[in-house]
């Protein structure tokens, strides 16, 4: 599993422009499923980016969790996020999980967000869509 968190300020996703969900403060999450995951990966990460403390104190630290600052998420599946760009021009995605597979193992992931106790709120699998956020920090890692 690839995701990569930035944390917002605020973010929408958009669907053949309709604004399908938004949040305020805390992160998005742009989450690649890859062929070899399996759900205990996938719950591993569902159970530890809510107490990733990623957000700052009062002396500008980073000592406080997204589920401690009360932040929001939006999930976004991305599989280009598994591309390999190592020859040719074209990218190629053999790593990426296949569809079927791919949406069981996000929608496993979300549940266990939720489960945690934060607000989440995600995009459509395997739809064209608009992201806009408003990265604060900037602050982005890579989870992997």
């Amino acid at each position: 599993m690839i995701i990569v968190l930035q944390r917002v300020d605020g973010a929408s996703v958009e669907i053949s422009g309709k604004r399908m969900a938004e949040i305020s403060r805390g992160v998005v999450l742009l989450v690649c499923a890859e062929e070899s995951d399996t759900e205990k990966e996938v719950l591993y990460w569902g159970e530890r980016i809510p107490e990733l403390r990623i957000f700052p104190d009062q002396q500008d630290k980073m000592n406080i969790s997204l589920k401690d600052a009360q932040g929001e998420v939006l999930v976004i599946s991305q599989f280009t996020l598994a591309s390999n760009l190592k020859k040719g021009r074209r990218p190629g995605f053999e790593g990426a999980a296949q569809p079927e597979k791919a949406k069981k193992l996000l929608e496993l992931f979300i549940n266990k967000l939720k489960e945690g106790g934060l607000v989440v709120k995600n995009g459509e699998f395997g739809a064209f869509m608009k992201i806009q956020l408003i990265n604060d920090g900037p602050v982005t890692f890579i989870l992997k």
